[in-house]
């Protein structure tokens, strides 16, 4: 039974710790790819808001401003 032994116990393997680092890479990679998309989407909706909220303060600068008829100094 004792020579059987080392059939049975397996030595980790240089193989599997390169397709383990391989994997990491990659998902990695992918993360960095997610990042980065959710990043520019954002950013367009920024600008996209920002862009809106300048037409809305023009808009408002060109209106009847009644507050001031009640602050009187």
């Amino acid at each position: 039974m004792s020579r059987d032994l080392p059939h049975i116990i397996h030595s980790p393997q240089p193989a599997s710790e390169e397709s383990f680092a391989v994997y990491q890479a990659t998902h990695r990679f992918y993360q960095e790819v997610r990042v980065r998309s959710e990043f520019k989407v954002h950013c367009e909706w920024y600008y996209t808001t920002a862009e809106s909220h300048r037409q809305e303060l023009e808009r408002m600068r060109g209106e009847l401003n009644i507050f001031r008829w009640f602050r009187r100094r």
